[in-house]
């Protein structure tokens, strides 16, 4: 018996083996789309206003940099004309404590722009951790 052996060839039987390539066509068809439409959603820009929070703590060490709706910037409550005044008096700030935080705020009008601004004159100062600052929520309970 030369084409004897174990296997049969039986097209009656039944399929018990699941068949995953369809299914894997379809979830690379779905990432490849979703790859490609990521980057358009994310550059939409949506008009918000600076967020209220709940959560939130006190940070010790710390060194308050604000700008006002006049787009004034103050640095521990003095205010700075030049930026690159207030950026040596970051920059002292560090040098004496270079454990020191600061924390970044900024009135609801002033321009994405300028927030940007100062972080960078912080992290250019030689800060590297900052928080940006927020006004707490009035009502703090949670719904029931």
């Amino acid at each position: 018996m030369a084409g004897g052996g174990f296997y049969q060839d039986d097209d009656t039987a039944m399929i018990s083996e699941i068949n995953v390539t369809p299914l894997v066509d379809v979830v690379l068809v779905l990432l490849i789309i979703f790859m490609v439409t990521a980057g358009v959603i994310a550059e939409r820009g949506i008009p918000l206003e600076k967020p209220r929070t709940v959560s939130g703590s006190t940070v010790k060490n710390t060194l308050s940099v604000a700008i006002d709706e006049n787009r004034k910037l103050y640095v521990d409550g003095t205010m700075y004309a030049d930026l690159e005044d207030a950026k040596r008096v970051v920059a002292l700030e560090h040098q004496q404590n270079p454990e020191v935080k600061a924390v970044i705020s900024a009135d609801i009008g002033v321009p994405h722009g300028d927030v940007m601004q100062v972080i960078d004159l912080v992290t250019l100062a030689g800060i590297t951790k900052f928080a940006l600052a927020s006004k707490p929520k009035a009502d703090t309970k949670k719904p029931e």
